[in-house]
């Protein structure tokens, strides 16, 4: 149960005053609907930062008005002019002691003006003057005030972003509304640490945000907003922490191989392992030997040997008599691992099997029998593996591959599929250091930071669009000379909205008419059989050239395969870019990757190129990536699993996750249970940024 004093936030804003039908269905769209599925609530309206200011401070004389500089003045209404006809403007004259300018009104019912404007009364005009004909004017002012109305005007408003049927007026009142809600709250940040830092109250930093005195207050660095994206950093270590602590503190169980399978593995592979997996290795297996549950995150680059890795974690667990799962999130990539897996499983005397959404029938039923007599060690699947009827006599270890395509409750139920089950967690998107600390907070974490010997370097190249025909033409020339190429494009088919953007299927015409028998397509929309017959016919080698959607930017393996073409590479973000240019290079032959952009090529777009061709770090990619587009964007918006921030930004506030780390280490090395004062003033942060799975975790010890 949430504390009942938080109760008004989370009530329905439609509660606040001037919160009708028709604005709660413009704030939906614009906060989202609660959970319930209502409008939005109190809470929502209150977290709903500004993003800007305008400041309506400057009281000068019209005679000392500045042009663009927003100004609030004082005058007398000398003079109406109307149009003389329907397209000119209103004109009403405006003076002063120092001089004279005129406000300018398109559009305006001249009964409205004359009532806002009334002949000899003195009115304040707010907004931003400029220059007409050697006098001042300022057109559609952006309030027109009498003594009363200037006196209540705030001297700096807040902008905030806004959807059809909202006015920063509208949001701003709501806001305020929604503070007015907000209860006494006792204080859970440190004392020396706010005063270090120059931090208000939680409830003077909202007061900041909501009824700013100068534009400093809604800065993205000020210390209003700074405040509160350490609240919100700190509510999610600490949740990322208790629930950690709770794993931990559940009975796992220890399972210790006696290395025979993994050394004859080892022993097949074609390389040695670098000094990363080695490591990697060591860790999971020191963890699976130990009696709390694993929960590990391996994070590799594209290329970096995780899949080798995941094999030997299972061979632990097979040589301590128990089972393995590997848990894909696409078939392709499952039937990939499968061919990756089965020969080197062989070698070690590991039986490995496939179940997907495909395995029906009779099959799917032997597959289950084997695996529940355990005569399967290692079954590869996709989101089939923890449907109700698949059972494991004694699973010990579940793995998930691409963590970020599943959520967690997916992950949780493939390790629910056994008692205290070791997880160990796979991407091959390299995650910047600070979204590791707030999304896999809760894990151990690994990271493959070098490549296996033998992998050839990628060589980028962009090229305008413009020069397309010349690249066919060379793409031609390299499948002549026994090449295989990856043809990528953004969209599946052509749209009127994205005029001129290449579709696979118009590029797969295009191409076939060129080479004609040499060219396949895969895209989402195919049937499974259909994508699978065209991965097969490239892999060995009966069609050049794939054109494909980003449905293989993870999982396809063919070594043969050399040129990448990423068409319309400015749509795409460099994390996307980055896996897809790994699926080339895997062999022993030089590999190239073309990138092709269209006009008008933006700034952000321009970079993305740019950091492309200089560098195939994927870590020093994520970085970048975070710089350019934020979190939201780089781990996928709003995924499962992942935390939607309010007022945290990475790129921004990457500094205040290490302290929130820390000093929630301190926190719960004292007060595991957060009983104390301090503990209990926390327990209304987690409440308060809705992470409150983890308070269900404290009760249940």
């Amino acid at each position: 149960m949430r504390d009942s004093r938080l109760d008004p936030l989370f009530a329905d804003a439609t509660a606040l005053p001037g919160v009708g039908p028709k604005v709660a269905k413009a704030l939906t769209r614009l906060l989202g609907a609660s959970p319930a599925g209502g409008a939005p609530r109190v809470i929502d309206a209150l977290f709903h930062a500004p993003t800007g200011a305008v400041d309506r401070r400057a009281r000068p004389t019209i005679a000392e008005l500045v042009p663009g500089e927003i100004a609030t003045v004082e005058v007398v209404v000398e003079r109406h002019q109307p149009p003389r006809s329907p397209r000119a403007p209103y004109r009403v004259v405006v003076a002063d002691d120092t001089g004279a300018m005129t406000l300018v009104f398109f559009k305006a019912q001249g009964p409205y003006i004359e009532r806002l404007l009334p002949l000899g009364e003195t009115r304040w005009v707010s907004g931003a003057p400029e220059l007409f004909d050697g006098m001042f004017q300022m057109v559609h002012p952006a309030h027109v005030l009498d003594a009363e109305g200037v006196a209540k005007l705030p001297p700096v408003e807040p902008t905030y972003p806004l959807v059809e049927g909202l006015t920063h007026n509208l949001v701003a009142r709501v806001a305020r509304a929604a503070f007015e809600r907000l209860p006494r709250l006792p204080e859970w940040q440190d004392g020396a640490f706010l005063a270090r830092r120059g931090f208000a109250s939680f409830a003077g930093s909202l007061n900041a945000l909501h009824r700013p005195t100068t534009p400093g207050d809604v800065s993205a660095d000020g210390p209003a907003l700074t405040r509160l994206a350490y609240d919100e950093l700190l509510a999610n270590q600490l949740a990322l922490q208790l629930v950690r602590a709770h794993m931990k503190r559940g009975s796992g169980r220890a399972t210790a191989g006696d290395g025979r399978i993994a050394e004859r593995v080892t022993a097949a592979l074609p390389f040695r392992l670098t000094g990363a997996q080695a490591r990697a290795l060591e860790a999971i297996r020191a963890d699976l030997a130990a009696p709390t549950r694993m929960l590990r995150l391996l994070q590799g680059d594209v290329g970096s040997g995780k899949t080798v890795v995941a094999l030997l974690a299972a061979a632990t667990a097979v040589e301590a008599g128990r089972q393995a799962a590997l848990m894909a999130p696409t078939e392709i990539l499952a039937r990939q691992h499968l061919a990756t897996l089965e020969p080197l499983a062989a070698v070690g005397g590991l039986t490995v099997a496939l179940l997907t959404g495909r395995e029906k029938g009779r099959e799917r039923a032997r597959t289950l029998e084997r695996l529940a007599a355990g005569e399967i060690d290692l079954l590869l699947g996709t989101h089939a593996l923890f449907q109700d009827d698949v059972a494991f006599r004694d699973l010990a270890l579940a793995i998930v591959d691409e963590q970020h395509k599943f959520g967690v409750r997916q992950r949780l139920a493939l390790a629910s599929k056994g008692v205290a089950v070791d997880v160990l967690v796979m991407t091959a998107t390299p995650i910047p250091r600070t979204l590791v600390l707030t999304t896999f907070g809760d894990m151990d974490h690994s990271a493959l930071d070098e490549k296996p010997p033998g992998r050839t370097p990628i060589e980028t190249r962009l090229f305008n669009l413009d020069r397309l025909d010349e690249i066919v033409a060379a793409i031609g020339r390299a499948i002549d000379s026994g090449a295989r190429v990856y043809w990528v494009c953004p969209l599946v088919e052509s749209s009127e909205e994205l005029e001129g953007i290449a579709a696979a299927e118009d590029r797969f015409a295009h191409l076939a008419e060129a080479f004609p028998g040499r060219v396949g397509i895969v895209h989402g929309q195919m049937k499974s059989t259909d994508k699978d017959a065209a991965v097969a016919a490239f892999v060995e080698g009966r069609s050049s050239i794939l054109v494909a959607t980003t449905v293989i930017e993870v999982g396809v393996n063919v070594p043969e395969a050399t040129v990448m073409v990423i068409e319309h590479a400015e749509r795409f973000g460099l994390a996307q870019l980055h896996q897809l240019r790994g699926r080339v290079g895997r062999g022993a032959e030089r590999s190239m990757c073309l990138l092709l952009w269209k006009e008008p090529l933006g700034e952000t777009a321009k970079q993305r190129l740019e950091t492309m061709k200089a560098t195939d770090d994927g870590f020093v990619i994520a970085e970048k990536d975070l710089e350019l587009r934020g979190e939201g964007e780089v781990l996928g918006a709003r995924q499962s699993g992942a935390p939607v921030f309010r007022f945290a930004r990475m790129e921004r506030h990457a500094e205040l996750v290490r302290v929130a780390h820390d000093d929630v280490g301190l926190v719960l090395a004292k007060d595991p249970n957060l009983t104390g004062e301090r503990g209990e003033a926390l327990r209304l942060l987690l409440h308060l940024f809705e992470r409150d799975a983890a308070v269900r975790l404290l009760r249940a010890g």
